[in-house]
């Protein structure tokens, strides 16, 4: 058998496309979060609990009206996106003129309702959720097999977080929310509508998180603390490459999967602890983030 470093082959190339999948997750999550304080200034700690409702939401879709994994793709977004509009309204548009720490406590507390209402419902023990059955198997590589729903996850996320990238700065679209960020009384002087635009934008960054979630759910088991298991090491990918950065977090997520990945090859006692000492790192360098601005 074949080695790098030591390393057998077969599995340093399936630590580096666990990294890869990992990378992918972090990289969608950390585009929402990115979205929603570069464009609102609001910290979105429920994110992880709409990341975890993305999930379940196809979970409900297949077991309860039949439908499967493609369209729950794009059905679970929208519903979850949907319910961040009606939060975003209500509660979160009544804290933009106050301090950070408002909007953080609030999105906090409210991630915490969501995922102690779905843990009542489902418990916590994990629910499967089958891989469609085009993407089941795997190709051979030659020095690896490679699941074709992971191939595809990476991809496809890739591809999103490209498509978001493009939307927010090559768009007129985008240029709008940019301006809307900088100087809001101007935007509304062209009769744009502002709110309308910050909660657009509130529930297209939570339909990211779900859409992720959908992602996820054939990967992971369906369980009420997906969302909480991701949503710490995503903040540290947001401060690493610059709160309020797209560009950043997408680099940042994909980087930061396959140093964890490599990590657990290594030295894989400090695989759960690498991207906060990179934070630590990048903080004490570059307090913006790497992408960031002072």
């Amino acid at each position: 058998m074949e080695e790098i470093f030591g390393i057998p082959t077969p599995l340093l190339f399936g630590q580096l496309l666990l990294g890869l999948i990992n990378g992918a997750f972090y990289a969608l999550l950390s585009l929402g979060l990115a979205v929603i304080f570069g464009m609102l200034n609001v910290i979105n700690f429920t994110h992880g609990a709409q990341f975890m409702m993305g999930a379940f939401v196809a979970w409900m879709l297949l077991n309860y009206l039949g439908i499967g994994y493609w369209g729950a793709l794009l059905l679970a977004p929208l519903i979850v996106g949907i319910t961040g509009v009606i939060l975003e309204r209500t509660m979160i548009a009544r804290l933009y003129k106050l301090d950070h720490l408002y909007g953080l406590l609030l999105t906090f507390g409210v991630g915490l309702i969501i995922e102690g209402l779905f843990r009542n419902e489902f418990g916590s023990s994990g629910m499967p959720y089958r891989i469609p059955p085009e993407l089941t198997g795997a190709w051979d590589l030659g020095f690896m097999f490679m699941p074709i729903y992971r191939g595809w996850v990476v991809v496809v996320a890739l591809v999103m977080c490209l498509a978001t990238w493009l939307v927010i700065e090559k768009t007129k679209i985008g240029s709008y929310l940019r301006a809307a960020t900088e100087n809001p009384a101007l935007v509304q002087a062209f009769g744009i509508n502002v709110p309308r635009m910050m909660t657009l934008t509130y529930g297209a960054g939570v339909a990211l998180a779900a859409f992720a979630g959908v992602l996820a759910a054939p990967i992971y088991s369906v369980n009420p603390q997906m969302g909480a298991n991701l949503i710490i090491i995503v903040f540290a990918v947001v401060v690493i490459g610059g709160m309020g950065s797209i560009l950043g977090s997408v680099i940042t997520g994909f980087a930061l999967g396959v140093i964890e990945g490599l990590t657990k090859v290594f030295y894989p006692e400090a695989s759960s602890t690498v991207i906060f000492v990179v934070m630590a790192i990048v903080l004490l360098a570059r307090p913006a983030g790497l992408f960031g601005r002072s």
